[in-house]
């Protein structure tokens, strides 16, 4: 069923998901918890990557969302294969390395992890932020294009430190776009699933666009479909995202993975790539070689394509 699925797009489209994603962090993260008449007023149209804002970081330089999302992607790669108990353990060494930034939910779930060892966070109403799918990317690789793989991946990532319905639920609906992005659909067929979220939960609705782009995760996931479907390739998905303010790194990352995915590596703009770090551009296409390769679509085409 897979055999329609060219391996040359296929790590194509997941470098670019993880690439995008750090380059909308890196974009967004100047102009986190700005508002959008302040970054008008400062930038005009801000679409270039200079470091700075609150956290004073270097020019190219990535937050918690790419850092976090790579914490998975190690071990991974250090367990060949999924263990929610070696991504606490990367989590807790990533808070021990004093990042430049942690979320508190974050940081309550990876201290509980570090105190008790817990892997399941309680169930929190309030926990609704945006943590836990600004890093469900390589969820998303490993279980493609199997939608009961992604559902336990990302759940239990999720849950190490953000136990909430919308959290899971915008989770699921991101992992499903990228599974769908991944395997070749339409904005058309993208827009069914945004859909279907906001049917079963009204409060992602997008349309009209409330003009919210905080750190609550209905409100992060209402700002990248508004500019994802809105944009027409992957620089205007990000420059509008990310000019709308507030958690800016956030929403950058997530809108870069899925416009990534879908544009193809080729239309991230050079002079955003160049921002980054070479090795960490690196680390994140030899990650994402790896969980595609390890994923059943990967195996189904290795198969597929073995002359045996």
């Amino acid at each position: 069923m897979l055999s329609h699925l060219d391996p040359d797009e296929l790590r194509d489209r997941a470098r670019a998901a993880f690439v995008g994603m750090a380059v909308g962090d890196a974009l967004g993260a100047t102009v986190e918890f700005m508002t959008a008449p302040e970054i008008a007023a400062q930038y005009g149209v801000f679409k270039e990557i200079v470091g700075g804002g609150w956290l004073r970081l270097k020019a190219g330089q990535v937050t918690d969302d790419t850092e976090m999302a790579l914490c998975i992607a190690r071990a991974v790669a250090q367990q060949q294969g999924w263990s929610r108990e070696e991504i606490a353990r990367e989590f807790a060494a990533w808070l021990k390395s004093r990042p430049v930034d942690c979320g508190d939910t974050c940081r309550k779930g990876i201290r509980a992890f570090m105190l008790h060892g817990t892997l399941d966070a309680p169930y929190n109403h309030w926990d609704g932020g945006n943590g836990a799918v600004m890093r469900v990317l390589p969820a998303a690789l490993l279980s493609l294009p199997d939608r009961e793989l992604l559902k336990k991946y990302a759940l239990e990532q999720a849950r190490l430190t953000h136990h909430q319905q919308l959290s899971d639920a915008a989770c699921l609906c991101i992992g499903s776009m990228l599974h769908l992005i991944l395997q070749g659909a339409s904005k058309v067929r993208l827009r069914k699933e945004a859909d279907a979220l906001v049917a079963r939960h009204h409060q992602f609705g997008f349309v009209p666009y409330r003009r919210l782009a905080t750190a609550y995760v209905a409100d992060t996931l209402a700002t990248v479909f508004h500019y994802f479907f809105k944009g027409r390739d992957f620089e205007e998905c990000l420059v509008g995202t990310v000019n709308q303010g507030g958690d800016a790194d956030t929403t950058g990352a997530i809108c870069g993975m899925l416009a990534g995915s879908y544009y193809g590596h080729a239309s991230i703009p050079k002079r955003w790539l160049k921002k980054l770090d070479r090795s960490l551009v690196a680390e994140l296409e030899q990650h994402a070689d790896r969980l595609v390769l390890a994923s059943p679509a990967g195996r189904a085409l290795t198969a597929f394509s073995s002359p045996n």
